[in-house]
């Protein structure tokens, strides 16, 4: 398999896309440290891919805690004589345009949208520039390659989430790493939440993804999953700084 004896530190693992990620990085070969705000979450997800015959652990995080961010990244390389993969995935999506959104919701946007991706990219690179080798995915959104109506706090930061991703990649190139944007547009997971309220409902959601998507469908987390195996493995290894968009044309 692709990523036999990597190492892989997924963020927000336990739903969604970070477990569809989580799942298909082990299914690949990895051992998937699956980390979640919920330990019960991350720990249903480890024990689903050690079902599977899988390997994988599950611990506690709260990717707004720097220390406890840096200490789970650093932890995870030294228990494991080495860190490969970081899929930081965490993220939060506040609906409303500038008149709607208080400061508060664009700060908390800002610390799990760009901030902690820093600091969690940051931590990875101390430990896989040295061995001149490792893979940092950090989650966007097609909202970053696009202006989504009425999501001034979502959009922004994912925007600059993608332009962190370019600067760290053209900084280190040189040292073997590389740093990818995952992009996906409308998977059909609890995150769509905001969307659907704004929207009206799920009926409403429903009849956008069909009407305003060329594809005509939401995404599945599992292919979302696929394209993480692929920015993490030797199959990509000559990208770096690119913002793989997952949308059905949504964007175009």
């Amino acid at each position: 398999m692709e990523l036999d004896g990597k190492v892989a530190l997924v963020t927000a693992g336990g739903s969604g896309i970070g477990r569809a990620g989580a799942m298909a990085l082990a299914a690949a070969g990895a051992h998937v440290v699956v980390t979640d705000l919920v330990q019960a979450r991350a720990a249903a997800v480890a024990r689903a891919i050690t079902s599977a015959g899988g390997r994988a652990e599950a611990h506690a995080l709260d990717v707004l805690d720097d220390d406890a961010l840096r200490a789970a990244v650093t932890d995870a390389a030294n228990r494991h004589g080495q860190l490969d993969i970081l899929h930081s995935h965490a993220g939060v999506q506040i609906a409303g345009r500038l008149d709607q959104v208080e400061p508060d919701g664009m700060d908390l946007s800002w610390r799990l949208n760009v901030r902690a991706h820093f600091i969690a990219a940051k931590a990875a690179m101390a430990v896989m520039a040295p061995r001149r080798s490792g893979a940092i995915i950090v989650t966007a959104s097609n909202s970053g390659v696009q202006y989504d109506r009425e999501m001034i706090a979502y959009c922004t930061t994912k925007h600059a989430a993608i332009a962190m991703v370019r600067q760290i990649a053209v900084d280190f190139a040189h040292a073997g790493v590389r740093c990818n944007a995952l992009c996906p547009g409308f998977v059909d997971t609890d995150f769509n939440a905001g969307f659907e309220a704004q929207m009206g409902g799920r009926a409403a959601l429903e009849a956008y993804v069909r009407d305003a998507i060329p594809a005509g469908r939401f995404a599945t987390p599992e292919e979302i999953g696929a394209a993480i195996v692929y920015l993490a493995s030797p199959a990509s290894a000559f990208m770096t700084g690119h913002a793989l968009v997952i949308d059905g044309a949504e964007s175009l």
